[in-house]
């Protein structure tokens, strides 16, 4: 990897006489370095009023980037984090995750990045245990949930694991562990599942009851036994149904919609007989229009049917 040419300028405050020119050497303005990496620039401070001081900042930042610090020797594959990260980005794209979900990942990454940056690390061979251990250090303010704060370590882990993978880290650094105090959210039992199948009609306010009822129903069928999410139950094409005549079954064939995972699973044949006589004036799905985003229409059965249906079966 090429070192990239590294300048010096200069923020002047703004009563500074000099304030019009960034490359006078000898006011005490603070000292700030600026260079550009694959088409991206990129500014740091240099931590001083002087001059001086800000060269040898210059010459640590450039071995940084060569690999030339205690850790790294020339021969190494240094990396920047902002290359590894936008690799990891095209990855997960390839693989077919959600926009939703890639967005998520280039949120968390660019605040890990930051984090980094900020405290003078530009290559993944900079990151250490005692560097993400000062990143988690607010994650209880940010993120009050154990659970939200558990997967959160699991995302920025799987970057660190690629980026191991691709030999720009010896080792992936150990990150604090977090203790989930949340109790698992789990399934229904088979009454309170009755309940939830038995309230159904009453929670519809449409025209057409009935139909809109065994939609409703439906879904809750289809979520049970396939357990599918509610986004890709809700926007499951009916050719996703498919009936193994050979083996007498009916199986869900699929992916993911968050994160392109194929999806096969048997549901009961009386189950599979309810979802085909579900009516809905798009053919190709079992429940969408097809119209309007996934997401929209997640929320607008979650609002309509789903939370007063679980309402109403306490």
């Amino acid at each position: 990897m090429s070192t990239p040419l590294i300048a010096i300028f200069v923020r002047h405050s703004p009563e500074c006489k000099h304030a019009d020119d960034e490359l006078y050497r000898r006011c005490n303005c603070r000292k700030h370095l600026r260079w550009t990496h694959n088409g991206v620039q990129y500014r740091k401070t240099a931590g001083t009023r002087s001059w001086i001081e800000a060269e040898h900042a210059k010459r640590d930042l450039e071995d940084q980037l060569a690999g030339r610090t205690s850790s790294l020797s020339p021969e190494d594959n240094t990396q920047t984090i902002a290359a590894a990260v936008s690799l990891f980005i095209a990855d997960k794209k390839v693989q077919g995750l959600s926009s939703d979900l890639i967005k998520k990942y280039t949120l968390w990454l660019g605040r890990l990045q930051t984090y980094c940056e900020g405290r003078g690390v530009f290559v993944v061979k900079g990151i250490t245990r005692e560097l993400v251990t000062g990143f988690c250090e607010d994650w209880p303010k940010l993120y009050p949930s154990t659970y939200t704060r558990a997967k959160l370590r699991e995302r920025y882990k799987s970057f660190l694991r690629y980026c191991y993978e691709a030999q720009w880290l010896e080792r992936v650094p150990a990150w604090p562990k977090i203790k989930i105090e949340e109790p698992p959210t789990m399934p229904l039992t088979a009454e309170e599942y009755k309940r939830l199948l038995e309230v159904v009609a009453s929670i519809v306010r449409r025209r057409d009851t009935a139909i809109w009822a065994a939609r409703v129903r439906g879904l809750f069928q289809l979520m049970r036994w396939s357990g599918l999410a509610i986004m890709d139950a809700l926007t499951l094409k009916r050719d996703e149904l498919i009936h193994d005549e050979a083996k007498g079954i009916y199986r869900v064939v699929t992916q993911r919609t968050k994160t392109g995972t194929h999806v096969t699973v048997p549901i009961p044949p009386d189950v599979a007989q309810e979802l085909l006589s579900v009516q809905n004036d798009n053919d190709v799905y079992f429940f969408w229009s097809g119209e309007g985003s996934k997401k929209s229409v997640v929320g607008d059965w979650g609002k309509r049917f789903i939370v007063p249906a679980f309402e109403a079966a306490n």
